[in-house]
C-alpha cells in the first residue's frame, strides 16, 4: 500500500479526480487530498472526504484534524505544519488535474497556496496530469513549463484529445483517464509496486478491439468494439504483477504503460498473433471482438458505385480464434472468452459457448443496452463458469476487469489445488 497525496486544482476535470481516488483506494492505497480554492468551484470537499475517509485541506493555515496522518496511520503527537507533514509522509505527490495556472506556479517555484507549498517541499516522486483548454495547453508558455518540470524529474501524464469543456470545442487538453493516471503513479512509486503481486510470474495474453475484414481497398466489415475492456484487463493484470502482452485490433485509445503490444487488423492476423504468443502464455483473455464473417473475394481496388443498383457480397466465416486456442492448449493454461449477446437468453447462449468451445469462463454482456458494452466507459456482465455464474453489476470497465481477474485467480488456484483421495475402507 502506498500513501498518495493528491492535489486538485481548478478546472472542470476536477470531477475525474474523485474517480482517481476511488480507483486508488480500491487498489489498497491510502489517499489524502489537498484542493486549491479554485477547485472548490467544481468539486467540494465532501466528495473527496467521502471516498478517502480523511479530511480535505484547502487553506495553508487551517488545522488538519488528522494531524498529517494518512488513513490507517497514527496521527502526530503535535499539530504539524500541513504542507510539510503531508509530503513528508506521502510516497508520491500527484497533481490531477493540473491547470495552466498551477503548472506555471509549479514551474516557477511559487508557493501561494497549500498545494504549491506542499509541492515545493516535496522530495519524492511528482506526477502531474494537465487538463485545460487546448489553446492554453498548446501555448508556448505552458509547453515550456511542462518541459521544465520534466527536466526536474516530474512525470507528466499527457492529456487526451476530445470534447473540451467549452461548448463546441474539440482538441487536446482532456484530463487523462483516472486508470491511466493511477498506472503511472504506481510505476513511479519507490521500490516494488504496492499493489498485491497476485499474478507475479504469470504470462497473460489479452486481446482487445474489433477486427476489420476488407470488402475492397476502402470498405470493410467490422464492429463497434473500442477495445476499452481489453485495455482495462491488460492494465489490471499488469498491476497484479503479470507479464502482459496485448494484441490490439484497430484500437485508437491510449495504451497502458509497460505492456508489450502487437497490432493487427483482420481476424486472420489476430488468429496468427494468438497462435504465435499463446503457447508461451499462462492465461488468454479473449476480449477482442473478431468479425464473424469476411468477404469471400475482396476486391483489390475500390468497387465503383456509379451506375449500379448495388452488388451481391458473398461472405464466408472467419476462424473461431478462442475455440482454436482452447483446443490446442497445454495443461495449466487458462482461456477466458467473451460473448456479446443481444437480449433475452444471453447467459444461456454464453453457457452453451463455454461448453462448445472448451473454455474456462465466458464473460457475457448484453449489447442490446446502449448504456453499456461497445464504446462505453461502463459495462455490466455475467461471468459464466462451469460451477456457476457471477453477476457483475453496472460499473466502470476498470472495475469489471478487477472482477474478471479475480475469477481468473480463483480458477487457477482451484486447478492448482491438490486433489484429496479418500482411502478405501
Amino acid at each position: 500500500m502506498a500513501r498518495i497525496l493528491l492535489g486538485v486544482s481548478g478546472g472542470i476535470a476536477a470531477y475525474k479526480a474523485v474517480e482517481l481516488v476511488r480507483l486508488a483506494t480500491g487498489a489498497g492505497h491510502s489517499v489524502r487530498v489537498v484542493q486549491t480554492p479554485a477547485s472548490l468551484n467544481f468539486v467540494g470537499r465532501a466528495s473527496f472526504e467521502g471516498v478517502t475517509g480523511a479530511p480535505v485541506l484547502v487553506e495553508e493555515f487551517e488545522a488538519d484534524p488528522a494531524r498529517g496522518a494518512f488513513p490507517g496511520d497514527p496521527a502526530s503527537d503535535h499539530s504539524p505544519i500541513s504542507h510539510l507533514e503531508l509530503v513528508a509522509r506521502a510516497d508520491v505527490l500527484v497533481v490531477a488535474p493540473a491547470s495552466a495556472n498551477t503548472l506555471a506556479k509549479l514551474a516557477a517555484g511559487l508557493a501561494d497556496n497549500l498545494l504549491t507549498s506542499a509541492a515545493l517541499a516535496n522530495t519524492g516522486p511528482l506526477v502531474i496530469a494537465p487538463a485545460m483548454n487546448g489553446r492554453m495547453y498548446e501555448h508556448p508558455a505552458t509547453q515550456a513549463n511542462l518541459e521544465l518540470l520534466r527536466s526536474r524529474g516530474a512525470r507528466i501524464v499527457d492529456p487526451g484529445r476530445g470534447r473540451l469543456a467549452s461548448k463546441g470545442e474539440w482538441g487536446v487538453g482532456r484530463l487523462a483517464e483516472p486508470a491511466e493516471i493511477l498506472g503511472v503513479v504506481e510505476e513511479v512509486l519507490p521500490g516494488e509496486r504496492f499493489t498485491p503481486h497476485s499474478l507475479d510470474g504469470l504470462r497473460v495474453l489479452v486481446t482487445a478491439g474489433g477486427t476489420r475484414e476488407p470488402i475492397d481497398s476502402v470498405r470493410f466489415i467490422g464492429n463497434r468494439s473500442s477495445g476499452r475492456m481489453g485495455l482495462a484487463l491488460a492494465e489490471q493484470a499488469a498491476r497484479r504483477g503479470a507479464d502482459v502482452t496485448l494484441i490490439a485490433a484497430n484500437v485508437t485509445l491510449p495504451r497502458p504503460a509497460g505492456i508489450e503490444e502487437l497490432t493487427v487488423e483482420t481476424t486472420a492476423e489476430l488468429e496468427a498473433a494468438v497462435r504465435e504468443r499463446f503457447p508461451a502464455s499462462d492465461v488468454l483473455i479473449m476480449a477482442a471482438a473478431p468479425a464473424d464473417f469476411r468477404a469471400a473475394a475482396p476486391a483489390d481496388g475500390k468497387l465503383p458505385r456509379e451506375g449500379g443498383d448495388g452488388f451481391v457480397l458473398e461472405l464466408e466465416s472467419t476462424p473461431d480464434v478462442v475455440a482454436g486456442a482452447a483446443a490446442d492448449r497445454r495443461p495449466g493454461q487458462t482461456v477466458i472468452g467473451f460473448a456479446a449477446e443481444h437480449g433475452e437468453g444471453a447467459v444461456e447462449r454464453g453457457r452453451a459457448k463455454l461448453s462448445r468451445k472448451g473454455l474456462d469462463a465466458v464473460v457475457v454482456n448484453d449489447i442490446s443496452r446502449p448504456e453499456i458494452g461497445f464504446d462505453s466507459a461502463e459495462n455490466e456482465v455475467t461471468i459464466v463458469l462451469a460451477d456457476g455464474e457471477r453477476e457483475v453489476g453496472r460499473r466502470p470497465k476498470a472495475e469489471v476487469a478487477v472482477a474478471i481477474l479475480d475469477e481468473v485467480e480463483r480458477l487457477r488456484a482451484h486447478a492448482a489445488a491438490p486433489t484429496t483421495v479418500e482411502p478405501e475402507p
